[in-house]
């Protein structure tokens, strides 16, 4: 990172952007070009978890390369000034790396499930099985990340 002080270095303050996030941008790679999906989430272990539809073009880019992007940001504003290059953004960002596989199995999707609503709900849900063996469920184990933050 060019501006080391912006970097967000240590994991106490990348996982604490990510709690606080509520969508995660899942960048992936089709035929050399770049495809961005937001998509709710769960973070647990240093894994993200996502759900989908079984088919589609995201499962499809996935099939054929599982290496994927993720990005998320909060606490955006524009800070404003009389001239306009002295505009600036005060944000927080995460920037990871990792590769998407599926989760397979009727309870481990059923946790993975769990994982994703606990980011957004404290409270416990039932997952019935048709729905379950209805829905994809990608994990991304994260090999990389790197936060910044500025106007903080």
């Amino acid at each position: 990172m060019r501006r080391i002080d912006k970097a967000v270095s240590d994991a106490s303050g990348i996982n604490a952007i990510i709690q606080k996030a509520t969508v995660c941008r899942l960048g992936m790679v089709e035929a050399n070009r770049p495809y961005i999906v937001p998509l709710s989430f769960g973070f647990q272990d240093n894994t993200l978890y996502f759900h989908g539809a079984l088919k589609g073009r995201k499962m499809d880019i996935l099939r054929d390369n599982p290496n994927v992007c993720v990005e998320f940001d909060i606490s955006v504003e524009a800070l404003k000034d009389a001239d306009a290059c002295n505009w600036s953004m005060r944000f927080q960002s995460v920037i990871g790396f990792g590769k998407a596989t599926l989760v397979e199995g009727l309870e481990p999707k059923r946790q993975a499930l769990g994982i994703i609503m606990a980011h957004y709900s404290d409270k416990t849900f039932a997952f019935p099985e048709k729905k379950i063996n209805a829905t994809a469920v990608i994990k991304v184990e994260i090999e990389k990340m790197t936060g910044k933050q500025s106007g903080f």
